[in-house]
């Protein structure tokens, strides 16, 4: 059998659907897959803001197309990037073990102490309050771009610092330029981060199957739960982060009201053996979203 897989034409993205291909075929040796790559109008419209040019949405658009059209089988993402709502047709089928979820600072190329003076990259609202919370006299600025674009941005002097996401410089092999690691209780990460998603007909379910991490699956339902409940959207800061220790399987949330300035990062925790039902998952999504939002009612 011969499928054809589909990718964004960045280094990053392509590096992430060669690894979705290389698991697959490890699992079906019989396998044959065509890398296909196309560049969405996410990757064209480099000069605004996601929220300004229709959010997430738009990493999404021709590789959908091309799934409905039948050039591709299956389209791998960053889950990051996919908005909370699937679609029907092509639904999520297989979620990828997770990368290290957590954000970073990468410094100019040869500079190993942070200029604080100079603007920090960052490319979403999330990062901004998080980091402003931490640094609150630091000058913040947009930046857009693939992953190699920005940093050649940076080492070009225009930046004295970017803030990025772990997983894409790992899978890059850049972990070299990572200057500094922000824990997930400084920094919270966007819901998904780290993990890679394999979307199709549920026609190919059963040779995805063997690739899908099920705990990853749970904990990016759960996480993907909480951010839908609170209508977050490319350009909305909520966050959201779950993981698994001593047998509890614990999500943090962060919830931010852009009207009132209402910041709060909280938590809730299920046993792991709870997991065995995704609906679960749904459940302490939506369970936190509610109790942080009724925290600024009741404030």
């Amino acid at each position: 059998m011969k499928l054809k897989v589909g990718s964004r034409m960045s280094r990053l993205a392509i590096r992430q659907a060669e690894l979705i291909i290389e698991e697959l075929q490890t699992v079906n040796p019989a396998l044959e897959c065509e890398l296909v790559t196309m560049k969405t109008t996410g990757d064209r419209i480099l000069n605004k803001t996601l929220d300004k040019i229709g959010g997430k949405g738009l990493f999404m658009k021709e590789l959908e197309a091309a799934l409905q059209e039948g050039k591709i089988d299956l389209a791998v993402h960053s889950l990051k990037d996919m908005p909370m709502e699937e679609t029907k047709e092509y639904p999520i089928l297989a979620f990828s073990e997770r990368e290290d979820p957590r954000d970073v600072l990468v410094l100019p190329k040869g500079v190993e102490k942070w200029d604080v003076k100079k603007p920090v990259g960052c490319s979403s609202l999330r990062r901004k309050i998080q980091l402003h919370a931490m640094y609150p006299e630091l000058e913040i600025t947009s930046i857009r771009g693939n992953v190699l674009t920005r940093l050649e941005k940076l080492d070009k002097g225009e930046f004295g610092a970017l803030v990025l996401a772990a997983a894409g410089l790992k899978r890059l092999g850049l972990e070299n330029r990572i200057s500094r690691y922000f824990e997930v209780t400084e920094i919270l990460p966007s819901a998904g981060q780290g993990v890679l998603a394999v979307q199709g007909k549920k026609s190919l379910k059963s040779i995805t199957d063997g690739i899908d991490h099920k705990e990853s699956r749970w904990i990016s339902v759960a996480e993907r739960s909480f951010v839908r409940r609170l209508n977050g959207g490319c350009s909305s800061p909520v966050a959201a982060y779950g993981e698994i220790r001593n047998g509890i399987c614990t999500l943090r949330g962060l919830y931010y009201n852009e009207e009132t300035g209402f910041f709060k990062v909280g938590q809730q925790s299920l046993p792991k053996e709870e997991m065995a039902d995704v609906q679960n998952a749904v459940r302490i999504g939506m369970d936190l979203a509610e109790k942080l939002k009724n925290e600024e009612t009741e404030k």
